[in-house]
């Protein structure tokens, strides 16, 4: 089974909300899929994209190819983030 995250186009005509999306290839774009790991909404300002980076981690290390968009959306978060994962370490030490 060939894996894709790809994205999932939801809501009204001329009001384009996409579900960021782990389905097989050959299911069709707003069809079958296997799990739902972030959104993208390009109609709000700022753009609102969300993303479960850990999740994506998941199916990418178990061979699943996310397409150019869905790509270019984590770089996006990513780069917007620089410091999540910092955040998530520090939290461990502040408590101990």
């Amino acid at each position: 089974m060939a894996v894709r995250l790809r994205l999932a186009r939801a809501g009204a005509k001329k009001a384009p909300y996409y579900r960021v999306m782990v389905a097989d290839s050959r299911s069709p774009r707003d069809g079958r899929f296997i799990e739902q790991v972030g959104i993208y909404d390009p109609t709000r300002e700022p753009v609102e994209v969300r993303l479960d980076h850990e999740r994506i981690e998941h199916w990418i290390k178990r061979g699943a190819v996310p397409s150019q968009t869905v790509s270019e959306l984590i770089k996006r978060s990513r780069a917007s983030d620089p410091g999540e994962k910092d955040k998530d370490k520090g939290k461990g030490k502040q408590a101990a």
